[in-house]
């Protein structure tokens, strides 16, 4: 999943911030159980309705006798061996994290992409093969009912207090997600509907159980733990007890010191448990990771050229073509690197409210979609960088139908649509029927997309079509499209491994606030489609029914796809060093210190920052550097021929 925690990549999103909270949650499975023994040594009778002396002996479970154990010690590492330890990254927060809690009121903030990534799951998923990967657990297995895991635990894992991790930390994470004490109303329903319960057969070896047999099983049950010895039984003061509370995790890095509004540290674990493993090492390198509060995007820039953070993402055209013909990096002392990934795009575009009248009538929606001019944007705007979205579910491999085309801007298609909706224009040049006018409202989070949209808004108006901007703060932004009163939301999701469409497109969630189907897509076809998808247990049947709902999404026309970022733009002084291919397929910023799955691979080179200080002050020069990394460029970016 994509994390979108760092200030620097503020610029990737379409409101300023990319909605996250779905996605993050693709590895995090669960669901009901009851507490199982950490030790099958320690079995102590039932303990429920029954004098102490009637009770029976609870069975120790076993373990299949046919059972398969799989792992993966074969896939290509992607860290270099070269990388060093040491140094410290100063990055940077616009606004300090209002709690430290995962879960709860308050925890979905952008920092806790931090937090997150410093807690290990049962198994990852290689960022370049999409194999399984072992992270806690060494081994798997499937269980012939198509709906549980087995998992064998490394018995050498412990918490950052020191305490071991057991299979009743796993156990636990059920007990205290669906706890109405952490006033966590999703996590509650989510960890009760996904899985059914947690078989312990002794300290390092479960089984998670589904509730219902399903594709991709290892993407719902590789859960994350949680310290049943630090929190114990949960009291009704969770909330305020934890707001600040450094919990004990299982990666790399842990919170060592923090001052509110100001600032957080972290330290890596010098004798982390994990660190020489084959899939970790070499990796997650400096000794330290500190976010300083900088509140000023503009501000952060000029904090970035004075050396007081290391990088600063320059995806915008703006900073890749024009701020960063800057002394610093035309003498040499900060590089520039332009990475290609080759991953799931974010579902970026214009989203048509289908309960407002106008938008009821799919001939309008389709004169709306030709009266954008999203090429003339591309080119004027972002200088030709940015390519087209064809659709909303683009880089997810076979899942993706690559022959839909969005649509053109064509003001023949637009007046021959509005005319066969029975609209004409009125004296303003505006499409208008009865009392009615083409006039919508667009509505967006992020000051920096101005631009874009007044290019769309005069050429609309050559199509007919008034825009009214309305621009509010991200938060607002994003209430307004959940309580779907918008008229078309300018915005970005983000993405998971497999396309995901029910929250977004199935009528169950439509017509209701605080839902992500923000067009409210309300259609019997698309909801037997989404529903046989969702059922279905045979890859390839998935993948045709995948490339069905993505052409009755075309169809319907209430979404309107803009363009795509399949690459990484960043700046960062000459002392951090990169592997020779300095990311994978699935990057997301070439300078995260944490995701387990493309994290850590960056590392500090004291003798290259002497130098380069040593240059500054002497008025020494070096010169400039562009990367430009292609390995992984996307082949659709090249196939793209044809226009519908």
């Amino acid at each position: 999943m994509k994390r979108m925690y760092r200030a620097k990549q503020i610029g990737l999103c379409m409101v300023g911030v990319v909605f996250i909270m779905m996605s993050l949650f693709c590895f995090w499975a669960c669901s009901d159980t009851v507490q199982e023994p950490k030790n099958t040594k320690d079995i102590k009778p039932l303990t429920r309705n029954m004098p102490e002396e009637t009770r029976e002996p609870k069975a120790i479970p076993k373990l299949p006798e046919d059972i398969r154990w799989l792992t993966n010690d074969t896939d290509p590492i992607f860290a270099s061996p070269d990388a060093k330890k040491g140094g410290t990254f100063h990055d940077a927060i616009l606004s300090f994290p209002m709690t430290f809690r995962m879960v709860g009121p308050d925890s979905n903030g952008s920092f806790a992409g931090v937090l997150r990534s410093n807690q290990l799951s049962l198994i990852g998923v290689h960022p370049n093969t999409l194999n399984i990967l072992p992270e806690i657990a060494t081994h798997w297995a499937y269980g012939k009912d198509k709906k549980s895991m087995y998992f064998k635990l490394n018995p050498k894992t412990r918490w950052s207090d020191g305490h071991p991790v057991t299979a009743g930390d796993f156990a636990y994470t059920i007990k205290f997600m669906r706890s109405k004490k952490i006033i966590a109303p999703w996590y509650n329903d989510y960890f009760t509907k996904e899985i059914d319960h947690v078989i312990i057969f002794d300290d390092h070896t479960l089984a998670v159980v589904g509730t219902r047999a399903q594709p991709d099983l290892h993407l719902k049950l590789g859960l994350n733990p949680t310290p049943e010895h630090y929190y114990g039984e949960l009291t009704e003061d969770f909330v305020r007890k934890y707001n600040w509370e450094i919990v004990p995790n299982t990666g790399p890095y842990q919170i060592h010191d923090f001052k509110k509004g100001k600032y957080v540290k972290l330290k890596r674990k010098a004798d982390w448990w994990a660190k020489d493993l084959r899939y970790f090492k070499h990796r997650f390198n400096v000794n330290w990771v500190i976010f300083d509060v900088v509140r000023d995007h503009n501000m952060l820039w000029q904090y970035f050229k004075k050396a007081k953070t290391d990088v600063f993402g320059i995806t915008l055209p703006k900073y890749w073509h024009v701020k960063s013909k800057t002394p610093v990096v035309e003498n040499g002392y900060v590089h520039k690197i332009w990475f290609y990934n080759d991953t799931q795009q974010s579902a970026q575009g214009m989203w048509l409210n289908q309960d407002r009248a106008i938008f009821k009538d799919k001939n309008v929606r389709y004169a709306f979609a030709h009266g954008m001019n999203i090429e003339k944007l591309i080119d004027q705007v972002l200088r030709n960088d940015y390519f087209r979205l064809e659709h909303g579910f683009m880089g997810y491999g076979p899942y993706s139908d690559n022959r839909i085309r969005a649509r053109r801007y064509d003001l023949d298609k637009v007046n021959d649509y509005m005319k066969k909706a029975g609209w004409n224009r009125g004296p303003d040049g505006i499409w208008a029927k009865g009392q009615n006018r083409f006039s919508v409202e667009i509505t967006y989070g992020f000051e920096g997309h101005t631009p874009r949209l007044v290019v769309l808004k005069e050429e609309a108006k050559k199509a007919g079509i008034e825009l009214r901007l309305q621009k509010l703060d991200a938060a607002a932004t994003f209430k307004k499209f959940l309580e779907k009163k918008h008229d078309v939301a300018w915005m970005g999701w983000s993405t998971s491994l497999r396309p995901q469409y029910w929250e977004h497109f199935h009528s169950v969630n439509a017509h209701k606030p605080q839902t992500n189907n923000i067009t409210n897509t309300d259609d019997p076809e698309m909801d037997r489609l989404i529903d046989a998808y969702r059922n279905s247990l045979a890859e390839q049947e998935r993948i045709a029914l995948s490339k069905e709902i993505q052409e009755k999404i075309h169809e319907i026309g209430a979404f309107v796809p803009t363009f795509m970022v399949p690459y990484v733009r960043e700046a960062y002084w000459r002392w951090w060093r990169l592997p020779t291919v300095p990311g994978t397929k699935h990057t997301g910023s070439l300078f995260d210190p944490f995701s387990s799955s493309t994290g850590g691979l960056f590392w500090y080179d004291e003798a290259f920052h002497e130098e380069t200080r040593a240059a500054m002050k002497s008025g020494k020069t070096f010169p400039p550097v562009t990367i430009i990394d292609v390995t992984y460029k996307m082949g659709i970016i090249f196939r793209l021929v044809g226009v519908n």
